[in-house]
């Protein structure tokens, strides 16, 4: 499987909603209930990605991933938010999305290996947070060298309260080697 990583373009923000209203559908399916799963529409998340793209597009990245004309996966980075307390200075990976067709099969990984170069330009140690049940993304963060620092925090998902867990990652200029699936 040939996997391309480009910048994403304005015109690519529907598609990257779209993927990532299915994305997260599947990677929270036991975990949030049914309604908050489908929380919203792919168009709305769609509209979310440009409306946040069109205030954040100086400061983050936005990467897809296609395989052949499919949009098969997305990452977004930039700096870590000022309101995250220590991990101020901080660069910030918010997002690593694969299309639940693509789970398992590299994409997720390609994400990671391209984002790893450009969170060590922003800061020397990069964050993420990931929903404190999704097992399957926390392992995939610790066999790429992530490490939870024991920091959690409550958001809303479908307006409902859930449990996220912070990891960190000392970077090294040039990123990290160490990236698995």
């Amino acid at each position: 499987m040939n996997v391309v990583l480009r910048p994403a373009a304005a015109a690519d923000l529907a598609g990257v909603g779209e993927l990532h209203y299915r994305s997260r559908a599947s990677a929270y399916a036991g975990l949030l209930t049914p309604a908050a799963l489908t929380f919203g529409s792919p168009e709305a998340m769609g509209e979310w990605w440009a409306e946040r793209w069109k205030w954040e597009r100086d400061t983050h990245r936005l990467t897809v991933a296609t395989v052949g004309d499919t949009l098969a996966g997305f990452s977004y980075l930039g700096p870590a938010y000022s309101d995250d307390g220590d991990a101020e200075g901080c660069a910030e990976l918010t997002a690593i999305h694969a299309a639940p067709e693509f789970v398992g099969s590299g994409v997720g990984r390609e994400l990671m290996r391209d984002a790893l170069p450009e969170l060590a330009r922003i800061a020397d140690r990069a964050v993420l947070w990931v929903l404190q049940g999704n097992r399957r993304a926390r392992d995939f963060y610790e066999r790429g060298g992530w490490t939870s620092d024991d920091v959690a925090r409550t958001e809303t998902m479908g307006g409902e309260p859930v449990q996220l867990v912070r990891y960190s990652l000392i970077l090294h200029k040039g990123g990290r080697e160490r990236v698995t699936e």
